[in-house]
Order: structure tokens, then sequence, then C-alpha cells
């Protein structure tokens, strides 16, 4: 007996050895096909637009083969998705709607290759003329790459009206080359918009959105070129850019809270701004924070704009960090705003100005009143800090400030804000 138990011992634990040795290598063949599996069922699919017709000469429209892989896009039944445009082509697309939703949980735009407006403004013959490519209602979709958009805005900046008979002021406004609308978790890196007709990025009514390393160039005289305007939509972060154009590098408009711009380089064009608020009602913008921009010969550097008459607040709001370089009117609250000058309001009702905060601001000025804050008489800008501001003239001459019902305090800046309390 004592034997048989002796042997049963041997044999069990000769047994829990092999185990042991053995055991690693099925534990990691069972991870190579569940990781081979998981990497089936999880998969990137890739549709090339080449393959749905799309030739890429610069000349063809391409957009029925883009609407054709993006119908193939939308209702794909993968999880993520990649759509490909190749580099080395030109993909002439004329004026559309890119539309969800969609079924993956995310799409992918490579965009390696370059996407050109139509040359004629007979392309938005029966169309409107407000966007040239519009994407709506499109979650967790991200645009990236190295290609470029170029909306051949040079067409409608001398005229921007659809043709020289019109007498509609809707095809008096050239196209927005991008437009998206209700895109939530809407990234966009990389790319480079060109010679857009009006804006080149409009984003409204969509939430957590990222742009980064984006280029956005046009003449510093191209008329209503703004690089990106932000409208109703929360949560959106801009950083790490080079934007030149003839407008706003940055306009947040009405509606909109929880933004951050951030590592913006802009120049030529109007600066960073918030609004213009209130022309159209009333209109509310909160919890705005621009740090660590440069802006170099632009028309202002950073400003809050509103219109006489207007209902609604701006709050939170904060320019910290800023750098100025040759820069016509620096630092300007303009609750008077009107910039064609012509049957301008007076009306005391005004958008509520306070929380407003301009920190770290150094710099030059091609103007001697480099800081304007201009107040309604009725409702003013209240809680208004200016802390550390260092603005010169770039020939040297004296500087100064100017207030209008501004309230507030100043501390460490040259020149002195006389109207807000001194430290």
């Amino acid at each position: 007996m004592h034997k048989i138990y002796t042997s049963y011992y041997a044999w069990f634990n000769c047994t829990i050895g092999i185990m042991m040795i053995t055991l690693p290598v099925y534990f990691c063949i069972f991870l190579v096909l569940l990781c081979m599996v998981s990497s089936v069922w999880g998969a990137d699919k890739t549709f090339n637009v080449i393959n749905f017709g799309a030739v890429g000469d610069g000349k063809t429209d391409d957009l029925p083969a883009f609407l054709k892989a993006w119908e193939a896009v939308c209702q794909s039944e993968s999880s993520r998705v990649i759509l490909v445009i190749p580099k080395r082509k030109k993909f002439l697309l004329t004026p559309s709607s890119i539309d969800g939703p969609c079924k993956p949980s995310r799409i992918h735009i490579q965009v390696s290759g370059n996407i050109i407006a139509p040359n004629t403004k007979s392309a938005w013959d029966g169309r409107a003329t407000n966007a040239w490519l519009t994407f709506s209602n499109i979650d967790h979709l991200t645009v990236n790459g190295h290609g470029v958009f170029d909306g051949r805005g040079h067409l409608w900046w001398s005229n921007p009206c659809l043709n020289d008979n019109t007498s509609q002021e809707t095809q008096c406004k050239g196209p927005t080359a991008l437009i998206f609308r209700r895109c939530d978790q809407l990234r966009v890196r990389g790319v480079t918009i060109i010679r857009s007709a009006r804006s080149h990025i409009i984003l409204t009514a969509c939430n957590e959105v990222s742009i980064a390393k984006i280029r956005i160039m046009s003449p510093g005289d191209s008329p209503n070129t703004d690089g990106i305007d932000v409208s109703a939509s929360t949560n959106v972060r801009i950083h790490n850019s080079l934007i030149a154009t003839g407008d706003d590098c940055v306009a947040i408009g009405g509606g909109s809270s929880k933004v951050n711009i951030s590592g913006i380089t802009c120049g030529p064009g109007h600066g960073i701004s918030i609004g213009s608020l209130g022309e159209g009602g009333f209109e509310v913008v909160e919890d705005v924070n621009v740090r660590n921009c440069t802006i170099k010969g632009t028309l202002t550097g950073v400003r809050i704009k509103t219109w006489q008459g207007g209902e609604g607040y701006a709050r939170r709001i904060a320019f910290e960090g800023i750098k100025l370089d040759a820069v016509n009117n620096p630092l300007i609250i303009d609750q008077f705003y009107c910039p064609s000058r012509v049957n301008c309001k007076n009306d005391t009702a005004a958008v509520a100005l306070s929380d407003i905060t301009f920190r770290g601001i150094v710099g030059t000025s091609l103007m001697d009143e480099v800081i304007n804050l201009s107040c309604s008489e009725t409702i003013g800008c209240k809680n208004i800090l200016v802390d550390r501001v260092y603005i010169s003239s770039v020939d040297g001459k004296p500087v100064h400030a100017k207030c209008i019902n501004a309230h507030g305090r100043y501390t460490h800046t040259s020149p002195a804000v006389k109207c807000l309390q001194p430290p």
C-alpha cells in the first residue's frame, strides 16, 4: 500500500511539474490567438476614394466618387473606419454636405492629397453660397494628415456676389471652406486650409472639439477670411497652430463656453476676438482662456467686441501670456462695435461684461493708444483685471490707455490704466 501511495504521489508531482512547465506555453498561445481574434474584430476598415472612381487630376469633379465612398464609410459595420484621400493627387470637389449620423463609432478621414474648390462661381449656381464643404451630425470624427484644402477664395474676394446682377444679399457672401455642425468629439489635426472665400473653419453646435497643429493661410487683405469661428459650442480646444488671414485669427461667438486657445501664432489678421456679440439678440459667452499666443502685425491684438443694443453677457474671460509684435490696437474692449461706421445704433442696452483678465501681455504697438476699454454707460464692464501688461511703441513714442465706464484694477502695468483702481 505504501508503494502504491508513493507511486501515486510521484505521478501527481510529475504531472504538476509538467503542467507548470507547459502552462506558460499554452497560455502564450492562447494570448496570441486572442490578440489575433481581437485585432480582426477591432481592425480599422479602410476605404480609398480612388477605388470609388475618384480621379485626382484637379479637373474632374470628384464629388460623386467622394459621396459614394462616404456612403460606404457611413454604412460600414466596422466600428472604426478610415477614409483615405491619397497623396500626390488633387481632388476637385464641388460644394457639398457630408452628413451623418453613421454606423461606425469612429471615423477617420486621412487627408494626404489636396482637395480643391471649383475655379468658377458657377459651381454654386442653385446652391447656397455660404459653404464649400459641410460636415454635419458626425460624432467621433477625426480629420488629419498633411494634405491641403484650397478654397480658391480669390475668385470671391473682389466681388463676393454670385454674379454681378444679383440683388440678393444672401448671394453676396463667399463660402466658408469647412463647416462642422453638430459634430461631437471632433478632432482636426495637421491639415492646411488656404485661400477660403470667407471663414476658413466654422464650428457650430459642437461639443468636445480639439484642433491642433494646423495651418490656415490667406492674404492679409482678403476680406472676412476669419481663421476659426466658434459659435454655440462647448469644450473646445484650439492649440499649437499658425493662422494668417485677413480677419480674426480666432473669433468666439454667442453660445460658446469652456474654450481654450493656446500656442497660436496669429498674423496677419485682426487678432483673437470674443464676438462680435449682441447684434442678433441675447448672446452668452463664458469661460474662455487665451494663453501663450504670439500676435504679429495685426489690426488688433486681443479684444472683446459687442454691439450697442445687444443683450446677454460675456464673463470669465482671460487673455494671458500674450506676445505682441507691431500690433495696431493691442488690447481692446469695445461695447460700441460698428465696423461700417454707418447707421450705427445709439442704444444704451449692451451685453454685460464681467470678470475679464488681461495678464502677462507684452510687446509693441504701431499706435500710441495701446489699451482701450470702452464700455457702455448703463451696463459698463465689471471686475476687469489688467496685470503685468507692458506695451510700448515700435518707434519709442509715448503710449497711453483709454477708459470709458470700466471698473476693476490694474497692477504692474505700463502705461497705467488710470480709470481702474491702482495697485
